[in-house]
């Protein structure tokens, strides 16, 4: 690509849209190349998570956060930490309680 005869403009507006396609590429090359290492894994009779061990498992989209903060009185009320304060949190501190009352 000779980037010389291209304007201003379309050398901002490429510019834009690289980062999301290496992005893009980058994640396809991965999931590629993780099923070229399963297939041969497969072929020697392993997983490939046997392979790697527990410690260095691909993590699973979604997993679980462990429980930071759950309410003395009701062990269904728990939090991680993470994200907004839950409404019981909330009012847990308006009464004037420390968040350190509700560490697991």
């Amino acid at each position: 690509m000779d980037l010389s005869k291209l304007s201003l403009v379309q050398l901002q507006e490429l510019q834009q849209r690289i980062p999301s396609e290496i992005k893009r590429r980058e994640a396809e090359e991965k999931a590629n190349v993780l099923n070229e290492l399963r297939a041969f894994a497969k072929s020697r009779g392993f997983a490939i998570e046997d392979l790697l061990g527990k410690e260095t498992k691909v993590k699973a989209a979604g997993s679980k956060v462990r429980v930071k903060y759950r309410h003395p009185d009701n062990a269904e009320l728990e939090w991680t930490g993470r994200g907004r304060k839950p409404k019981w949190v909330e009012t847990w501190l308006a009464e004037g309680k420390a968040l350190e009352g509700l560490l697991v």
